[in-house]
């Protein structure tokens, strides 16, 4: 590390109302951390962003998790950075580590925030995506709670994110026939021809959800992996079979709205088909994330499982990439690059 360098963070400027724009964050200038004993100093590589990070972004003291994002203080969000000083045996300067980090250049931390990424598994910055808690997410939502059988009809919302791209290519591992929904011709051809799902939807050319689903899916759906909710659930609900499954993963259609519509109620239905719905966090699931890395690892190296990474170069950047998720610009998982590893 160089004297000259410089350090910058960005901050939560204030609340945004609906969706974030540039006024919602601040970036400052600040000085070098200065290392405490039983810390390292670290630099950002990949800054992963992220739409359920909206959420935290709201005011209210509602939020036993702690996840809430201050004002004037740095937002976190999963990070990929590496050890730039260190006097620590364990984790020495050069080690590659991840975790929900602050978004500055650079930043101390005592090693138990860290966990080490082994560059010979995957490529670093898949520590937080397809590695991480995109490829988690999509994992252990489609396998522990969708759990797709063969020659079953799986359809997946936000089918060119960084989730549920991943969760539409686990469903076709298992023998399904798999319909992603996006929403542009782009996105589209990605599923069918980089993802070899079965059919797409762009739901933004079509005027009637609930048909296009009907005819995508003539044997009715078994599992819906949503990320998406609003009325594209509510189209994806009425073609449901009986014994479904539906996976709710995340919301991003209501997350900046401050009065979310009430949609239909589906309790009766649900007891007329004996079908579930089920919410989870990938966290749920702690204590079989090196199980999970090991198989989608496998499915990696084996050319089983493709994944993209939408890649903005900049630490100044940060802001308009988590803007960019609401306009719905990326296809697969939407990171900032800020610096190289050395």
């Amino acid at each position: 590390m160089k004297k000259e360098e410089e350090n910058k963070e960005i901050v939560l400027a204030q609340h945004p109302s609906r969706k974030p724009t540039k006024s919602t964050f601040g970036i400052n200038d600040i000085d070098m951390p200065k290392v405490k004993e039983g810390e390292v100093l670290l630099k950002s590589l990949y800054v992963s962003v992220d739409p359920g990070m909206r959420g935290f972004m709201d005011k209210g003291d509602d939020d036993a998790a702690g996840n809430k994002f201050e004002i004037n203080k740095p937002i976190t969000s999963r990070t990929v950075a590496q050890v730039v000083k260190s006097d620590l045996d364990n984790f020495p300067k050069g080690a590659i580590v991840h975790g929900r980090f602050p978004w500055q250049i650079y930043f101390s931390l005592k090693t138990d925030a860290l966990e080490k990424v082994d560059p010979d598994l995957a490529p670093i910055s898949t520590a937080v995506s397809v590695m991480g808690v995109p490829g988690l997410a999509a994992y252990f939502g489609m396998l522990k709670i969708g759990k797709p059988q063969k020659d079953e009809t799986v359809v997946v919302s936000g089918a060119a994110g960084a989730v549920g791209s991943i969760a539409g290519q686990v469903a076709k591992l298992q023998g399904c026939t798999v319909v992603g929904i996006a929403g542009s011709d782009e996105k589209i051809d990605y599923l069918k021809n980089d993802l070899g799902l079965d059919e797409g939807i762009n739901y933004k050319k079509t005027e009637n959800m609930q048909k296009a689903i009907k005819e995508a899916c003539p044997n009715g759906v078994d599992v819906f992996f949503d990320n998406v909710g609003g009325e594209l659930f509510d189209a994806v609900f009425a073609d449901a079979n009986r014994h479904s499954r539906m996976v709710i993963c995340g919301q991003i259609a209501d997350y900046n709205k401050s009065n979310p519509p009430v949609g239909p109620r589906p309790q009766h239905d649900l007891i007329k088909m004996s079908a579930k719905i089920e919410g989870f966090v990938v966290f749920d699931f702690k204590e079989e994330f090196d199980t999970a890395k090991k198989q989608l690892g496998e499915w990696l190296n084996n050319n089983q499982l493709y994944y993209k990474e939408n890649l903005i170069e900049g630490f100044e950047n940060i802001p308009s990439a988590f803007i960019g998720l609401f306009e719905g610009e990326n296809i697969g998982k939407q990171m900032i690059k800020v610096s190289e590893a050395e």
